[in-house]
């Protein structure tokens, strides 16, 4: 079964084709991020007009990389929740009218859902269930994946989500937009002992908190501007990094170890910080757990997601009809 997926929920237009939630067929993305770079993060008008742009393009290419006409298609499947809803309806609202046009049934797809998804294209193995961190640019979750279109919420952020931190972090820092990639690059050549970072507490054993951590990087800044200093880059990197990534890591191995979880797993865009990715590594396997990890393609925002956990959406029944809607919110454990 080949499923054409749509993703339009932040700066990424994207278009896929999977076969049965496994096998990458095609994939392709055209983004605004070098634009929005100008502006230190994403302008939601400026998102949404560059969707309108290219979202027809990019997903003729993917059909073209594919080999495929729409005809081949047995399924549309498109991001309706959660995102910058202007983004969002321009995805929503192309798939209606491809779908109602070429005779397809329509898959809603949520976001978060699709970023756990994207882990089945790197592990064809990994079945539910498994217990899964999300972490993304408006997303902390620490997620129990029943089944593959059931989700229970163990934890999230009760502010600020982690790549938002970076983003803001990076723009304190003077770094380049989107921030994940260019603090861990600074980070690279930095003491991530150097600074000493508050640990937030919250309540909930597995919530986050990373407001206060913003805060304490825009605090070192103005205290070394005060003092007529410069502050370090990569050391306040490195202790950046370090602390959110220790964080992350450190509840979502308690949640395993409390669970018994077998299998833990990574997803979102921050899933792609090598230093995330290392800590939970070696955690999981202290556990006796086995970790499984996107590829570095499939963190950020893609069709491939979309598409292949619109294949399981589509298989257990969940289809709409032209009165779809998007939505700027929903919980990944929605019914």
């Amino acid at each position: 079964m080949y499923i054409l997926g749509i993703e339009s929920s932040c700066d990424e237009t994207a278009a896929a084709i999977v076969k049965d939630g496994r096998t990458l067929v095609s994939n392709v993305i055209s983004t605004s991020v070098k634009e929005q770079a100008l502006y230190g993060g994403v302008v939601p008008e400026i998102a949404s007009r560059r969707h309108c742009e290219f979202i027809s393009a990019t997903v003729a290419q993917a059909l073209a990389d594919a080999n495929m006409q729409i005809d081949d298609v047995d399924a549309v499947a498109v991001t309706f929740a959660p995102g910058l809803i202007g983004a969002v309806l321009v995805g929503v609202n192309f798939a209606k009218a491809l779908a109602y046009s070429a005779g397809k049934p329509l898959v809603p797809v949520h976001h978060l859902r699709g970023h756990i998804a994207a882990l089945y294209l790197t592990h064809p193995e990994l079945k539910p269930p498994f217990l899964c961190l999300v972490a993304s640019g408006g997303h902390s979750h620490i997620v129990q994946v029943k089944d593959y279109t059931h989700y229970a919420i163990l934890g999230r952020t009760v502010d600020d989500a982690a790549g938002e931190a970076f983003d803001k972090v990076a723009r304190t820092l003077g770094l380049s937009y989107p921030g994940g990639p260019s603090v861990a690059n600074a980070a690279k050549t930095g003491n991530a002992k150097a600074y000493r970072l508050p640990v937030p507490h919250v309540e909930g054993k597995y919530n986050v908190s990373f407001s206060g951590l913003k805060t304490a990087v825009l605090n070192e800044v103005n205290k070394a501007q005060q003092k007529g200093t410069e502050v370090n880059v990569p050391d306040l990197a490195a202790s950046f990094q370090e602390r959110i990534a220790g964080i992350l890591a450190e509840k979502l191995l308690s949640a395993a170890a409390d669970t018994g979880a077998a299998q833990v797993c990574l997803a979102g865009g921050v899933a792609a910080n090598g230093r995330l990715r290392q800590l939970v590594n070696d955690g999981a396997q202290r556990l006796g757990a086995k970790v499984y990890l996107p590829e570095l393609k499939f963190c950020g925002d893609n069709g491939a997601m979309i598409a292949a956990q619109g294949y399981y959406q589509y298989v257990a029944g969940h289809t709409a009809g032209l009165d779809l809607n998007g939505l700027p919110t929903l919980p990944i454990d929605y019914e």
